[in-house]
This record gives structure tokens, sequence and C-alpha cells, in this order.
């Protein structure tokens, strides 16, 4: 894997191909992006190579951050994320990456985190079904049964229950680019990805095309 930037998710549209086909495809604004600190094998165990996005005020950093943007002589940025390479080669520090590190036909793997959805029951959570609504029924949307009596006289661990929903980190894979826009630093991939509208991704080419 060689190209990677961070991307923040500007939202949804449709587009036509040259047959005429719509394509849903999400809009992401790809960088621009800095290099900010290279990592190599024979310092820190491994070869990556983190890259800054977005603005930032420098009263919203602290001290550590300030210094670690001080000493690779870059603009603050708000947003820092490592990606592991398969080789560090043209890569330097304070280098910008843009839009035109992808092209229309790649594949690439977004990462990114989903929505939040608070507390849910089990039905919106797991998909499980409701019992009946009716008839003097009193058990309509509750989890089921919690196991036997006196053996093992527990709820077995991992048991689908109600709890916190959303907010996990997501990786969708093989996504198609379908357009590059050089003009207004976008890419148009095929299909959605995770989060709301502005979530912060990571764009990385493929792993499995």
């Amino acid at each position: 894997m060689k190209k990677a930037l961070i991307g923040k998710k500007i939202g949804m549209t449709q587009i036509f191909d040259e047959a005429g086909k719509v394509i849903p495809v999400t809009v992401i604004e790809a960088g621009p992006c800095v290099v900010a600190q290279i990592k190599t094998a024979e310092t820190d165990g491994y070869d990556a190579v983190q890259l800054g996005f977005g603005e930032v005020k420098e009263s919203k950093l602290n001290k550590p951050e300030k210094g670690h943007f001080a000493k690779a002589s870059v603009a603050n940025k708000k947003h820092l994320r490592e990606f592991r390479l398969d080789s560090l080669e043209g890569m330097t520090v304070g280098t910008e990456l843009k839009a035109d590190v992808f092209a229309a036909g790649d594949h690439v793997d977004i990462q990114g985190t989903t929505k939040g959805k608070g507390f849910q029951g089990v039905i919106k959570r797991h998909g499980q079904s409701r019992g009946p609504m009716g008839h003097g029924s009193m058990y309509h949307r509750r989890p089921g049964s919690m196991g036997s009596t006196s053996t093992p006289g527990r709820v077995f661990k991992g048991k689908k229950l109600p709890g916190h929903m959303g907010v996990q980190t997501v990786t969708i894979q093989n996504l198609d680019v379908v357009r590059v826009d050089l003009d207004k630093n976008v890419i148009l991939v095929k299909g959605s990805v995770p989060g709301a509208k502005g979530a912060i991704l990571k764009i990385k080419a493929s792993v499995k095309a």
C-alpha cells in the first residue's frame, strides 16, 4: 500500500456514467494533507507515515502537539493519522498530498467512525424479532430468555442485550474511485462510507485489489 490520504465526508449524491446509468457516490474532500512524521523500521520498528489534515488555531493545541509540529517545521494541523506503507520512497516531512494521489478506477479502503445511535434495545441493535403486540401479551420488545435456572445459573458472556449502539471504527473495502476533481480537491467514491457529514476518514489503496 503506497497511497494514503486523510479526508472529510462532504455527503452523498449521484452521477451518471457514459451509458446513462446512475451511480450513487460519496463526495470526500481528500486533503490537502502534509507529511508530519516519517517512521522507519530502524527508529520505530516499522515503516509508516503520519499525515496531518485540517487547519487549527495554535491556541487549540497543547504543548506536546505544538512541539511535534515545530520539530517537523510544518503548519499546525487539527487531525493526525498514521498509515503503514510498504515503501517510504519519495516521502519526506513537509510533503503536501492532494486528491491527485488517487485516480478514477482505483480501489480504496475507507475507515471511519459510524454514527452514534445512543442506547438502543435488542430489536434495533441486533435485529431481533418482537413478541405479540395484542391478545394480552405482556412481552413486546424485551431481550428474551436470560438462560436456564440453577445450571449454569448465570447469563452467558456475549448475550445480545440492549446497550450503546454506533460510534464504532468501521472499514469498507474495495470501493471504486469514480471521479477525481482536482479543482475542488475532492474524490467521488462509489457507494457509502461510515460516518455523518463532516466525519474524518482514512483513505488508502485497497489491500485486496
